[in-house]
Formats: structure tokens, sequence, C-alpha cells
């Protein structure tokens, strides 16, 4: 049927208008949950089938039917599309820029397209179900295991209500317990012994937290022993996960050791919202919550992988497709339950994974890390295609990735679109690494075709994503060009909130003139650190960073490094970035082993309130944050900043009034014990989140005075980090000096690059940093004068402790000639006089 209508039409997305504005005359292709197959595919008689209508479609367009000159319109009825296999969508079924294929929901109606099947005939368990714990007698209700074809379907999800329930684990949710020892050779985990009897317990896994990702193993064996429970695993997750140097089962006395749970056992179901698949008996069961009644609800777990793969090849792409309006719901993802899923980073699973006995690769000489990757199943996929589109859709409770364009595409659209309750990474475009190159070598494709290519993702609400895999992303970007992510808001993601590029590598490849601009993006970091709100890898030419708003990160219980967070964060061969404009908190940023050609500019809580405002989704998209997921009750954010000096120097000479000093450390959440003087400079040291408002405070107070503010030290020391089997006290003295450089420009770099390269060329420093128990060191700079900061155990002597960073050790005292040519005393200090102690006013 066709008849004049008001539709949308594809345009390239470089003219920055709607893909849809035109009126034109089109064909109609009518679907309904209550329609059928043999109707002809009108609004009154609609088809059942989307697959059908696609079909419908794709014959259309094979038979240059004349009606279909300006698009086909396959308009979806409000209701449940529940698919047996993806719908396809081929070369065949391009469109063109005037007649363009588009899925869309009927108006005012919720069309939903779920790769999940409802689980039926709940009852109460009767009699004592074998294994299962005391507590869960007589509460858990069972039903048969949903089979799909002729066999027990396999799921790792399940839904009452759309709600995600737990699949049973041996902690309390939100809880985990500490691994002892892990055993790389024999490849084996020894971990405390469990309170349940575990031996017999077929199918039971391992969910193991270490540093930026998480593994999940399948455990082959139980074996009891004085130590504890040690744990065998399978092939291949085994060997990966007992090679692989990075990231590995976290060892530490200050932090704790890796934490894990076990799960998918009978003796685990202990607590309402926890369900077990009993595959071999046929049985699933399930503890319903207070508010759900099993003999009404509506129990989905899911069947398919994917429900939608658009796919073209490189030199036949799809084209002109597009989908507005419609839910995706129910994806699985099983390959964890086949072959584990031990990630390398952002979700991808090594393949294979080992450390080096020889160093070196052909793109970078100290190399020792290798790694293979693959790539998860995503519940929307498109590769190989160009103009096309998701506008207003919805990617809820999926098993992995939410929407993949994988490679190959171009002059895309993703905007507007909700992305909740995701496993997985919500949104991911580009190539990572295919599965046959190391992950660590530059992306450099003789076909530039396979790159994707000028795709704008923007105005998206991103929530709750990363449930699962912890160590997944908001949005994921690997090697891609001219990408653009803008007005996004991303919330509630277990790691970080934007990360682009891969490869760790300086060398310039395929990546360039990416652009993330204008995102709002808070509460992040749920559950793993080496984190933050963006991040970066390898050179990326012409990209930019600028004017996002970053508000806040959450305390990770179980972090490796609770210290190791960030606002900013440009990793491993990060070059050519502008990086401007950003509101952040604080300015808690990384630049960790950066290539050149980055430009850092006004980032911090001092940006403009019009930039932080004008961030996030923009006005015709505001009504999507109804759906942003709340705050996690059992989390608190994290205002751990790195530590920081604010210095006044009185203009009289005379020193301040303690007491005045101290009203306005109060206000800002500082105490007596963190100001220091010495004559008429006042310093205070603490975790101080933006020193700026205490700079106002105290030139309201101190109105002729001079503040300066040491924001990020250029040089530290940590005994944690930096010395062998050291222990740390939480506890701590901190001695406080401050001395100024000499005004020689040429001697002051000399100083900074002595400094740089310290660690390398004279370790023995650091060596007797770590012999005289210093805790931390820190120096910080402000045009010529140095703070540094010595942390002592508290109620140590540092006239005791300081003998011994030289002791046995002449290359310190070298050091320390050596540093005389290039310091000099502040004003006031004596003649021959270097660095004066600042005394606490506690101690006075």
């Amino acid at each position: 049927m066709t008849r004049i209508i008001k539709q949308h039409v594809f345009v390239c997305i470089c003219l920055l208008i709607s893909l849809f504005t035109v009126e034109a005359s089109a064909a109609e292709i009518w679907v309904s949950p209550k329609g059928a197959n043999d109707n002809p595919g009108t609004k009154d008689k609609p088809l059942a089938d989307i697959g059908l209508a696609l079909r419908k479609a794709r014959e259309m367009r094979r038979l240059a039917d004349p009606t279909i000159a300006d698009g086909i319109f396959i308009i979806l009825k409000g209701g449940l599309y529940t698919l047996q296999e993806p719908l396809f969508i081929r070369p065949e079924d391009a469109g063109t820029a005037s007649s363009p294929t588009i899925f869309q929901a009927a108006p005012g109606e919720k069309p939903v397209i779920s790769g999940g099947m409802q689980v039926q005939g709940w009852k109460r368990a009767g009699a004592k179900v074998a294994g299962l714990p005391k507590e869960a007698q007589g509460k858990v209700w069972v039903a048969d295991a949903p089979v799909f074809g002729d066999q027990v379907l396999d799921f790792r999800q399940l839904y009452v209500n759309n709600v995600k329930a737990v699949r049973s684990q041996d902690t309390k949710l939100g809880t985990m317990s500490r691994i002892i020892s892990w055993n790389h050779k024999d490849e084996t985990c020894t971990i405390p012994k469990p309170t349940a009897d575990i031996k017999n317990a077929a199918g039971m896994e391992m969910f193991i937290h270490q540093w930026w990702a998480i593994a999940v193993l399948r455990i082959k064996a139980v074996e009891m022993t004085a130590a504890g429970a040690v744990l065998s695993f399978y092939q291949p997750e085994s060997r990966i996960q007992s090679e692989h140097p990075w990231p590995a089962p976290w060892m530490s006395k200050e932090t704790g050791n890796s934490a894990f749970f076990l799960t998918n056992a009978m003796q685990f179901l202990n607590e309402p919202g926890e369900w077990f698949l009993d595959k071999k008996e046929r049985k699933l069961y399930y503890w319903p919550r207070n508010n759900e009644n099993l003999a009404k609800a509506t129990v989905t777990v899911p069947v398919l992988e994917t429900l939608v793969k658009m796919e073209g090849t490189i030199d036949q792409p799809v084209a002109y497709v597009g989908f507005k309006d419609i839910a995706f719901q129910h994806s699985t993802w099983l390959r964890p339950s086949k072959e584990g899923h031990v990630p390398h980073q952002a979700g991808m699973h090594m393949l294979d994974a080992y450390k080096l006995k020889i160093p070196g690769t052909p793109d970078k000489k100290g190399m020792e890390n290798q790694a293979w990757v693959g790539r998860p199943a995503a519940g929307v996929e498109v590769a190989f295609a160009h103009h096309t589109s998701f506008e207003g859709c919805r990617f809820e409770h999926m098993g992995s990735v939410g929407l993949d364009y994988k490679r190959g595409t171009h002059s895309d659209v993703i905007r507007g679109n909700v992305f909740k309750d995701i496993a997985g990474t919500g949104i991911q475009v580009g190539v990572f690494s295919d599965e046959a190159q190391e992950v660590h070598l530059p992306y450099n494709p003789q076909d530039e075709r396979d790159v994707c290519t000028n795709v704008q993702v923007s105005n998206n609400l991103v929530t709750n994503v990363a449930n699962e895999d912890w160590g997944a992303i908001g949005i994921g970007v690997g090697h891609v060009k001219g990408i653009k992510i803008e007005h996004n808001d991303i919330s509630e993601v277990s790691y970080s909130g934007i990360s682009m590029g891969w490869g760790w590598t300086r060398t310039v490849n395929t990546m360039r003139n990416n652009r993330i601009a204008a995102n709002k993006i808070q509460r992040y970091g749920k559950h793993m650190y080496d984190v933050s709100a963006i991040y970066t890898l390898s050179a990326q030419p012409a990209s930019f960073i600028v004017e996002n708003s970053i508000d806040s990160i959450y305390v990770a219980p179980y972090a490796h490094d609770p210290h190791h967070w960030f606002y900013l964060y440009t990793d491993e061969g990060s070059s050519f970035f502008t990086v401007k404009d950003n509101w952040t908190r604080s300015d808690k940023y990384l630049q960790n082993a950066n290539g050149p050609g980055n430009l850092w500019e006004n980032n911090g809580p001092w940006v403009a309130d019009s930039i932080r405002q004008k961030a996030g989704l923009q006005a015709p998209y505001k009504h999507l944050l109804k759906d942003r997921a709340p705050m996690s009750a059992d989390r608190q954010i994290n205002h751990t900043e790195h530590t920081k000096v604010v210095e006044i120097i009185s203009e009289s000479g005379q020193p301040h009034n303690p007491e005045q000093v101290l009203e306005i450390a109060k206000k800002h959440g500082l105490s007596a014990s963190d100001i220091y003087q010495w004559n008429n400079h006042t310093v205070l040291y603490g975790a101080i989140e933006n020193p700026y408002p205490i700079r106002k405070d105290l030139l309201e107070r101190f109105k002729n005075d001079e503040v300066k503010i040491y924001n990020d030290p250029y040089y530290e020391f940590d005994r944690w980090k930096n010395c062998k089997d050291a222990t740390t006290v939480k506890e701590r003295d901190h001695i406080i000096l401050t001395a100024n450089l000499v005004k020689d420009t040429d001697l002051q770099k000399e100083y900074l690059d002595h400094h740089a390269t310290q660690r390398k060329k004279w370790p023995e420093v650091h060596q007797g940093f770590c012999n005289a128990n210093f805790q931390q060191l820190l120096m910080f700079k402000n045009e010529r004068q140095l703070m540094l900061i010595i942390s002592i155990p508290k109620g140590a002597s540092l006239d005791e402790l300081d003998p011994k960073t030289t002791e046995n050790n002449p290359r310190v005292t070298e050091w320390n000639n050596l540093m005389k040519q290039y310091q000099e005393g502040i004003p006031g200090t004596k003649p021959g006089e270097t660095w004066v102690f600042l005394k606490p006013v506690s101690a006075k």
C-alpha cells in the first residue's frame, strides 16, 4: 500500500540535519505481534514476522517496484516480537539516499524485539531439594528448565518482570572474599574453605576481580587442604589466566589480595532474588523477592546472542538502513560458559596471552606482554555498512555488548537512544584488533574501507552498563577515524565512561580526527580502578577531548590501588590530543607514557559553569533522563583527591593568626594538623579536592597577602609502590620543607630532568628512602618555589631516619651534592640556608 505521508529520509550526516526530514511518497509494510504472515502487510492486515517484512522489502527492491522510489518503511505496532533467529540485514536490503529502508515504531506505540523466552509453569518446590541450603528450603520455586530445540537452554541471566535476578553465588550480593594465593605454574588458586560442600558442584564458576578487569573461570575440581580449598580450572581459560601478565591476580598486604566469589551452584542459592539452573535434572530454581509473585510474574531468559545483524561486505556494503523508536531486549552471551572469560581490557577476551622471556616487538623494544583478543557478541551488530542509524531506540537487558559497530562503517548515526542494564559495554565502535593481530601493534589496514569512519554518537543515555563484565565500558571505541562522541549522559558504570583507542603505541596509525565533547559522566568506577571517566590509548592526530563535565567516581570496595583513579587519563602512546576546557571536580589526571603533541589547557573545577551546564543531553533529548539509574545505595563517592598544597604569604612579614587560618581550613574539611607555618608563610596540606575556594576565602580574610597553589607533585616516591616487600603504616607524620630553585632557567630544566629520570639513573636514591622507612615523598613546584613533603611513621624522628638514606649508599650523598647547585633559600632565610622546615601549628 502506498500513500503520501510525512517521513524521514537519509542524508549525509555531514549536513548536520536529521536523517528523516522530507515529505515523501513511500511504501509501508506493517507488522504486528497479532498479525499473520499470510496478510499483505497493510496497516489493517499486518504481517506477524519482522523477517518476512524485510524479505518483502527486499523483493520490492529486487523487482524495482515503483512505489519504493522514496523509501520503504517497515512499521512495527506495539508489543513483543520474540525472535527465533537474528534479523539479518544484507547488502540486498540496502536503500539509497532518496529511498532508505526504515524500521520504526507505529506512532505512539512501543514495539520490543526480544531474543528471550518466557519460563512458565512455576510452582513451590515441595519436598526437600537436595543440595539447597537450609534457609532456602520451602522458599524456592521450581519450573521445568526451558528447552530450545531438543536441548536444555543454557543462559547466564534471568529476568523477573524485566528485573535481573542474581545467579546463585557464595557471598551476599555486593560482597566478595579474598583469594589466599595463586599458583601460576600449576594453574591453581587457593581460597578460604567454603562453608558449603562444593566438591561435586558441577558447572561452578569463579568470578575474580583483578586490577582493571575481571575473569570468569570454570572450575574443574576442588581439593580441600589444610591451607584452604585449591581450585583448578578448565582450558583454555586456565592457561591464559595463569600465563598472562596484565592484569594478573593482585597480591597486597595493604589493600588485600584479589577479591572473588563463586557462582552457579545449588549450594549457594540462599537469598531472595537468586536462581540456579540444574541442567542435569532439567529444573530451574528461584527464590522470589518480597514483591514478586511467580504465579503471575513474567520470567524471561535470553536465547539469542544477537538480535539484529546488519552486515555487508567490504565491496558490497549495506547502506541507508535505519531503526527508530524500537526496543531491543534479552540477548545472551555464552562464551564464558563454554570457554571462560579472561579479558585483556575493555571486555575484549584473550584468546592467547603470555609474557615474553626476551622483551621486544617490531613496534616497541621493551614490550614483554603479548596478547591476542576476541570480541564479545552484541545484541545488535553492524559491519560493512554506511549511512545507517539508530535513533530513539532502547537497548536493555543484554548479556554482553548493547550496540556494536564492528568494522567497515561510515557516515552513521547513533543518537537519542537509551542503553540500560547491559552486562558489558553499552556502545562499541571500531576494530580493536583482529584475532590474528597482537594487541600492541599499530593498526594500518591496506584498505581504509575497513575502518569505522565519521560515526556520530550523540545524545544517548548510557546507564547501568558493564554490570556483569565490570571491566567493560560505557562507550568503547577502538581504531576509528572522525568519530564524534558528543552530548551523551553516562552514569552507573563499573569501569571507565568513555575509552577511545587501542594498541598502546606512539606509532601513527589509522586513528585520527576524533572528538569527545560535551559529555556528562558521573558515578563511574563502581567496581574497578586504574580508571578514568575519559581514557585514551595510542596516537590519534588532530583529536580533541573538550568541554566535558565529569562529576563523580565511586569508592570501589575491592580496588587494587584505592588511589589509582582519575577524571582524565591519557594512557600509553596517547599523542596529538588537545585536552581543553573540561570541567572536573578536581585536577586528578594522569598522563602515562604519552607520546608527542598533546596540549592540556584549562581543565579542572575552575572551568566556566556554562560549559558544565551545556554538557550532557541537549534539550530535545532531556526526557531520556527519567531512565537514568539511581545512585547505588551501597556506594559512596570518592573524594580522596591528590594531596595539594595551599600557601599564603603575609605581606607584612608577620605570621598569620593560626585561629583565623583554622576557621577557613575547617570550612573546607581540613583540621589544625593540616596547617604548618614558617615565619610569614602558612601552608595548608591535605586531600584538597578543589583548592580555589580555599584560596578565595584566604584572600578575603587576608586581603593584601599572596596565595599560591601547588596542584600536582612533579616527583613522587611511594613506599608501597617503590620498595620491595615493603610494609606501610596508616598513621603518619608529615614533614614539610620549602626552598627556591635558582633563577637560571637552564639549571631549572636540568633539575626537573634529573627528577624525571631519577628512578632509572639513580635507583639508589629510592633505595635510600626505602632504607629510611620513608612512607611517601612528594615534591611540588610553583614558579621557582619548591614544597617537599616527607611522610614518616607517626611518632618517628626524621633526624633518626634521614641518615639511613646515605648509610652504605654513597650515591645518595652524590645526589644530594648534585642537587645543591640548583637550590637556594626563599626570602627571609639566613645566608647559606636552603631548605626550611614549616612547623605544624597543632604542635605549638
